[in-house]
């Protein structure tokens, strides 16, 4: 990873916008970064590290603190990174959370977060995320590193050496977790640990469950003594009782005790279930004895029973025979009224026909002089069967002639409206046509007319930039205009100010004239005060003074003088400025009027008014060209296809016409022949309704006719078997036969009572005939004692099976009891098992007393990570103390048993003894710092995926180094450069400066925030 650029903006120390190209000094290889204590030397790895991650470790929490004091409210904060991941380019560019003030009232607002990620792509940028949490899942993704890892591998910042070399166990096991995520290992302990004591909670509740299981045992037992035991010693003869799990019998036999006080092993569950099955054992004699008392006395009293219900039958059967017989005469002679309605039902079906054939004879007699009177309203002579059928059949034949003729005249009306719309097909496609044409001689027209307006718009439109410049251009001169007519007034006054200033200068100035002539004037009387006699004088040497001068009323002193002269200078100063204000006023004015054009802003806007209704015009001419335009693209479009669509109408028009020309002769034809057929009616619709009305009824009188005849027939044969059977049966006539017949109700009435009678004297002759009831006793027999005994069997027998019951639902229960215990116990053995191995492995993963070496499973991982941290620190350390001093990593117990695992040690070959890292000088501690340092940054970049690391950053105190420290230093610094790395060093230390040429220079400016010299806005 290299970092390619950075700017920032109202970030920290700096208000302005600085830029730092990093890739100007990767041909340096190493570069310092100088400036005073404070200028935001260390500002720079903060605004990189919020890019990347968008925090600042010394301001976690504080991101409001981000934007830079020095801003004002419109200033915009941001950082803009470009970095290299391999041979693909990225720009991260990040806005922090700060107070702004509305954009609307008072108070301020909280301006939230931003961030974009772009990357360089096709010589140009682009955007692959535009929310900062998605910026960060991105990053996460390219980088490949922690914000911790960056911060240790790349950005060494101040404090980050000695802490880690001089950290107590805890504190280096929280780095290096925080390095290396081995939090998973944490969670693989305590998952162990939980596991464990679940499984214990398990084994504990297994055991619970056993004591229940072993109380629901004696429950089982325990119900057992009181009832079915009494009843089994009472039937069998023993006496004993179930006494806490203990069958305590007195017959001499065996019984087990169960020791209540024992572990709930399996064998007391064994022994529980054989006392109970000994208990069941007798419970079921016990009730077999009593299921066969109670059938035997079943079986007496049954035997009873049925000796007294054939007593009963052979009562009964004397009864019923004794009614029967006086029943005999009765139904003798309904027996004899149904013989005779029997024989009258057999005539009866004839005399039915008879009277039916008569009635039909008769209706068809009346339906032939109906038919007849219908048929001769059609003037026919023919009355016979034969006639009408020689009419009949010329009817139909004449009826089927015109069955197609009459199909075309249904037709008509449908062919006439076919010709009537092909006729208004046809007009359409005459009017399309005609539409078409007169299209044809418009389109020409109109896109000679479109290309004329076209032009003049294009012409027109061709003004618009001029147009909208001159607006532009217009509207400047207004504003200038504008200010000048408001200077105008201030200049006016500014010269007046000017004027009156100088005529206050000219008068001072003619004051302090005045002033100084007066003071000449007066010079002699000075002079002449003086004087003493006899002291010559100090004008001409006299030593007599015979006339001195006289003082004067208006005399004139020196501070006279230097007060008019402070006036004079004050005047001066006030007529300066008055003049520099007035020209200043000029200036602004002759330059606003330049600007202007020297018009005023009544004749500027009438200017702009028509500058703008140009442009108006203008634009409106480009709009309508571009109408223009597209109609005249659609109208020749539409001239193209014109032609084809006139051919087609054409077409279609003479295809529609032949159609309608052929439709128009067939309906001719039918008009002609429906002419000559429909004889003297309307239409052949109404001959052939006449046809068929006059074949109905000629068919009908047909019909009539042949019905009389077989109707008379008919009659004739009915009453010839009437009489026959009349004969037969011995009637004299029908109505000796309507007198003898019955109602199908009575007769059947009359039937079951014959044959009950029958069955009842055969049903009474048959029972006393029986077997069974011959040899009975006369005497009625008694079945109370055997129904008492029957009870009393049965009762007992349902006391034992209720006992048996009782006692095989508690053996069944026990059953399943013991069942579900075996299988508990082969459980809770495998359980235990599994609980003594997660046991010993979480003692084991937590430091435990089996873990000699006190050390938990994550410190394990994180103590091999720092035994390959230290091989890669001794290689540069001993290079840097001439083989002096190695680092150990030290994984023994601590005081008082602790938990160990990550210490750090320091190997003194000179004494061959370690010893603690504390005891080191401070410029040793800052060298195995530094090794140890750059040996962290070397593991943790093989842990990330191997990643290059072609920049870093050291912000460490090397001012507290002597001369010889400093240069093993800077000579290990120095050996990072190779493979092309840029190593960027955060000092103020002279030597630095004098040995490192490149230099990347911060200022604080006079306004208090920073700068970086070079650095492009």
């Amino acid at each position: 990873m290299r970092i390619n650029r950075l700017e920032l903006a109202g970030f920290g120390p700096y208000k302005r916008a600085q830029t730092v190209d990093f890739d100007s000094y990767s041909d340096d290889g190493i570069f310092l970064i100088t400036g005073k204590t404070g200028a935001g030397k260390s500002s720079i790895l903060d605004a990189i590290c919020f890019a990347l991650y968008n925090s600042v470790p010394r301001y976690d929490g504080t991101q409001t603190q981000l934007r830079s004091h020095h801003c004002e409210p419109d200033d915009p904060s941001y950082v803009e990174l470009d970095f290299t991941v391999g041979d693909q380019r990225y720009r991260v560019r990040r806005t922090p959370e700060y107070e702004r003030p509305k954009a609307r009232g008072t108070g301020t607002t909280m301006q939230k977060a931003d961030a974009q990620l772009s990357i360089w792509r096709d010589d140009d940028w682009q955007g692959i995320a535009a929310r900062p949490v998605d910026v960060a899942q991105e990053l996460s993704r390219v980088v490949a590193l922690s914000k911790d890892q960056f911060l240790q591998v790349i950005l060494l910042a101040q404090n980050r050496f000695q802490q880690f070399l001089l950290a107590k166990n805890d504190e280096r096991q929280a780095v290096l977790r925080t390095l290396f995520g081995t939090d998973r290992f944490e969670r693989y302990e305590t998952a162990i640990v939980e596991r464990a004591k679940a499984l214990e909670a398990e084994l504990g509740s297994a055991i619970d469950e056993l004591d229940r299981d072993r109380g629901r045992a004696r429950d089982l037992l325990g119900g057992v003594g009181q009832t079915e035991t009494v009843m089994v010693a009472s039937s069998v003869g023993v006496s004993g009782a179930v006494d806490g799990g203990v069958v305590h019998p007195v017959d001499g036999s065996t019984a087990l005790a169960l020791d209540t006080a024992a572990a709930p092993d399996l064998a007391w569950f064994a022994a529980a279930l054989a006392a109970l099955t000994e208990v069941l054992e007798h419970a079921t004699a016990e009730a077999d004895r009593a299921r066969e008392q109670a059938e035997a006395a079943s079986s007496a009293h049954q035997s009873l029973l049925t000796i007294q219900q054939r007593q009963t039958r052979r009562e009964v059967a004397l009864e019923k025979l004794a009614v029967f017989g006086a029943q005999t005469a009765e139904v003798d002679t309904s027996r004899v009224a149904l013989q005779t309605a029997v024989r009258a039902a057999a005539v009866w079906p004839h005399v039915k026909a008879r009277r039916e054939a008569a009635v039909a004879l008769d209706t068809a007699q009346a339906d032939e002089s109906t038919a007849r009177g219908a048929y001769k309203t059609f003037g026919d002579e023919a009355t016979d069967a034969a006639s009408l059928t020689a009419v009949t059949d010329e009817l139909t034949r004449t009826h089927g002639a015109l069955d197609e003729l009459l199909r075309d005249e249904t037709g008509l009306p449908a062919l006439d409206e076919s010709l009537a719309g092909l006729r208004t097909t046809i007009d359409g496609l005459d009017e399309s046509l005609a539409g078409a044409a007169a299209r044809a001689i418009d389109l020409p027209v109109r896109l000679t007319e479109i290309g004329e307006a076209l032009t003049t718009a294009k012409v027109e439109a061709g003004r618009q930039t001029d147009a909208a410049a001159t607006v532009d251009r217009l509207s400047k001169a207004r504003a200038a205009a504008v200010e000048a007519a408001g200077l105008e007034p201030k200049v006016t006054a500014a010269q007046t100010r000017e004027l009156e200033s100088a005529r206050a200068h000219t008068v001072a100035s003619g004051l302090v004239e005045q002033l100084l002539t007066a003071r000449l004037r007066g010079a002699a009387a000075d002079l002449a005060e003086k004087l003493q006699e006899g002291e010559p004088c100090a004008v001409c040497g006299a030593t007599e003074h015979p006339n001195p001068a006289q003082p004067s009323e208006d005399s004139v002193s020196d501070a006279d003088i230097d007060e008019a002269r402070d006036q004079l200078d004050e005047a001066r100063a006030a007529m300066e400025a008055a003049l520099g204000e007035a020209r200043e006023h000029a200036n602004r004015l002759t330059e606003a009027r330049a600007r202007a054009e020297q018009r005023t802003v009544e004749a500027i806007d009438e200017l702009l008014t028509d500058a703008r209704k140009a442009r108006a015009i203008s634009t409106e001419a480009a709009a309508e060209a571009t109408r223009l335009e597209r109609e005249q693209e659609t109208l020749r479009a539409e001239l193209e296809t014109l032609a084809a669509e006139q051919q087609t109408l054409r077409t279609e028009r003479d295809r529609l016409e032949t159609e309608r020309v052929a439709a128009q002769a067939r309906r001719s034809e039918l008009a002609e022949r429906i002419e000559r057929q429909r004889a003297d009616h309307d239409s052949v619709a109404s001959r052939v309704a006449a046809l068929h009305r006059h074949l109905e009824a000629a068919r009908e009188l047909e019909r009539a006719i042949d019905d009389r005849v077989a109707r008379t027939t008919a009659l004739t044969t009915a009453t010839t078997a009437l009489d026959a059977q009349l004969a037969e049966h011995k009637f004299t006539d029908e109505h000796a036969v309507d007198a003898a017949r019955l109602d199908p109700a009575d007769q059947a009435t009359i039937e079951q009572r014959i044959r009950g009678h029958e069955q009842g004297i055969a049903t009474a002759r048959a029972t006393l005939a029986e077997p069974e009831l011959a040899d009975l006793p006369d005497e009625p027999v008694s079945t109370d004692a055997a129904a008492e005994q029957l009870s009393a069997a049965r009762a007992a027998h349902s006391a034992a099976t209720e006992a048996q019951g009782s006692v095989r639902e508690r053996h069944a229960q026990l059953e399943r009891l013991v069942a579900n215990v075996e299988r508990r116990l082969a459980a809770s053995a495998a359980l235990r098992e599994e609980y003594d191995q997660v046991r010993s492995l979480a003692d084991a993963v937590q430091g435990g007393k089996t873990n000699t070496k006190r050390m938990r499973l994550e410190t394990y991982v994180l103590a091999a990570q720092l035994e390959e941290i230290v091989a890669a620190a001794n290689g540069r350390l001993r290079t840097m103390t001439s083989g002096r001093y190695e680092l150990q990593h030290d994984d023994s117990v601590q005081y008082r048993n602790t938990k160990s695992g990550l210490g750090l040690a320091i190997l003194d070959q000179h004494t061959g003894r370690a010893r603690a890292t504390h005891s080191l000088s401070g410029g040793e501690t800052f060298l195995a710092s530094l090794a140890l340092a750059l040996g962290l940054a070397e593991v943790v970049t093989n842990q990330a995926g191997g990643i290059t690391l072609d920049t870093l950053f050291v912000d460490e105190g090397f001012g507290s180094l002597d001369g010889e420290t400093l240069e093993i230093a800077m000579s290990t610094l120095d050996s990072l450069r190779a493979g092309g790395r840029t190593i960027g060093l955060i000092s103020h230390v002279e030597a630095m400066k004098e040995q490192i040429p490149a230099k990347l220079k911060i200022s604080v400016t006079d306004a208090g925030w920073s700068e970086i010299d070079g650095a492009l806005p």
